[in-house]
């Protein structure tokens, strides 16, 4: 299968091209490498180094014979979008290419309209790619759980049975996404369901949990294949955090109460994931939806878990909670899809904590202590207005 991979240098992305390419498909990446730009503007850096895509690619190629095609380029560049899928004619396209942090959408309002417009943007030029060049073209879309938010009823696959004043009809499930991140990804499952309806495109929304982990059995070749460890207060996830703050020494920090409960999903299921979807592809015309994790836990249970896993002493700590978010609530969200399909879930469990351990004590030279803790507030706005705007206030 011929399978081309959006935002393939990134953390997910370039292992899921490794993955697929082992596996004997066909892959092309495309990237246009902004996530390393995020890490000059913020001034941090991945825990593990990481080589160019050029390297990468060229070491793959000495490592298993095989070659990734490349191309280089903005998915907000309507033209560039076109004439890529037109040149690779993948029959599926796994869409990784997405600003992904949610507390980079709430720094400021100029991030928050780059995130919206980088990733609705970006995502409508591929759903118009699709509909002018082939709509046979399966469209594999990394959304995230966080798009649900925490409802007060289970969370389903993406659709909801209800009925309303003695009527009944199927519906997109209601969402209430908690950061304008996550409302980017909430468009554009909606802009993905009206393509399928309105020019019968085949496509699979990924609804994926909080990811943690360092390798893959690809990445674990050499080390020159290693895709990123990310820590910091913006773009870390919170396992992977308190994974380095037990190694160093800190108290693991829990935001609030830490009864917020998230699904969680190993780095080496989500290849996985993403190998079942693309070889099972939805019909023409149906938008499938997949909620992308494989067990949930507290805040306070992932930490409690990495304190009782740790070698050495450590401690949990407190602070206040950067967020806007419910702390207490109800949370059974269903994700039985994937598994139907062949999924075998890889568990939180020692042997992979004490594994992250080990990274991290490899590289915990690298670490930046000023960037971990969190420094973007839910709460706060910052215009970052042009200048000639209060010009022509006073005009």
């Amino acid at each position: 299968m011929r399978i081309l991979v959006l935002g393939g240098d990134g953390y997910l992305g370039w292992p899921t091209a490794l993955h697929l390419s082992a596996l004997g498909h066909e892959v092309a990446v495309n990237d246009n490498f902004a996530r390393r730009g995020y890490d000059e503007e913020m001034g941090v850096e991945s825990l593990v180094p990481i080589c160019t895509l050029e390297e990468r690619l060229a070491v793959w190629t000495e490592v298993s014979g095989k070659t990734i095609k490349s191309y280089v380029g903005d998915l907000c560049d309507a033209a560039f979008v076109h004439e890529m899928v037109g040149d690779f004619r993948p029959e599926t396209i796994v869409h990784f290419g997405e600003q992904r942090a949610a507390p980079y959408s709430m720094i400021s309002q100029a991030h928050c309209v780059y995130t919206q417009t980088n990733n609705v943007v970006g995502n409508l030029n591929v759903m118009y790619a699709i509909a002018d060049i082939d709509r046979d073209i399966h469209l594999v879309k990394l959304g995230t759980m966080g798009e649900y938010g925490t409802p007060n009823i289970d969370i389903e696959e993406g659709w909801l049975e209800v009925e309303h004043n003695g009527r009944k009809d199927r519906m997109m499930y209601p969402k209430r996404p908690g950061s304008f991140y996550h409302l980017s990804k909430v468009h554009d499952s909606h802009n993905i369901e009206f393509g399928c309806r309105i020019w019968g495109l085949r496509a699979t929304d990924l609804n994926q949990g909080v990811v943690y982990g360092a390798d893959t059995e690809q990445t674990k070749l050499d080390p020159r294949l290693a895709t990123r460890f990310d820590y910091d207060g913006v773009f870390g996830t919170v396992l992977n955090r308190m994974v380095i703050q037990a190694v160093l020494g800190h108290a693991l920090t829990v935001y609030g109460n830490g009864s917020q409960t998230r699904g969680l999903i190993n780095i080496v299921d989500t290849v996985e994931c993403i190998r079942l979807a693309s070889e099972t592809p939805a019909d023409r015309g149906e938008f499938r939806v997949f909620n992308q994790f494989t067990e949930h836990l507290s805040v306070r249970q992932i930490a409690e878990t990495i304190a009782e896993e740790f070698p050495g002493e450590a401690t949990i700590e407190q602070v206040a909670n950067p967020r806007v978010e419910a702390e207490d609530h109800y949370y059974n969200a269903k994700h039985t899809a994937l598994v139907d399909l062949g999924l075998k879930p890889t568990l939180l469990s020692m042997t992979l904590i004490d594994h992250l351990f080990e990274v991290v004590e490899r590289h915990k030279d690298r670490v930046d202590l000023a960037a971990i803790m969190p420094t973007v507030s839910w709460r706060a706005t910052t215009s970052e207005l042009p200048q000639t705007s209060s010009a022509l206030a006073q005009t």
